[in-house]
């Protein structure tokens, strides 16, 4: 089994930065592809940003390409997003994720039968 844990979240204004931190924990037999998604009080949950198990391969969502960068380190079983340029739009519950097919979760609204392991979500507040 799993386990992630996500840091970082916080109450920001408009045009600040945040980095996101996602600690992973628990036996794995497989390499995972990780990521990032986000969901707002009545909305479903969005993809944001993903990256290959190799650190190779990363993937992003129109709304936040430019703005945000996903970075990962397999010797800490870590995964971290910076996001810079916030807007109140980007005010959600971010998740992080472990899962297969990663190069998909951004084009599939399918992505939960792709990610085998979620976070429990911290709060990103961005206000005008």
């Amino acid at each position: 089994q799993v386990q992630l844990v996500e840091s970082g979240g916080g109450l920001v204004q408009a045009g600040d930065s945040l980095r996101l931190s996602c600690a992973a924990s628990g036996r794995t037999f497989i390499s995972y592809a990780m990521g990032w998604f986000r969901q707002a009080p009545g909305n479903k949950r969005d993809f944001v940003s993903g990256i290959s198990w190799s650190g190779n391969n990363t993937y992003y969502a129109d709304s936040v390409t430019g703005r945000f960068t996903i970075t990962r380190d397999n010797a800490k079983k870590t995964v971290d997003l910076q996001m810079n340029s916030l807007k109140p739009e980007d005010t959600a519950i971010y998740y992080c994720a472990a899962g297969e097919l990663g190069e998909y979760w951004a084009t599939t609204r399918q992505f939960d039968r792709l990610v085998h392991y979620w976070g429990q979500g911290t709060q990103v507040t961005v206000s005008s």
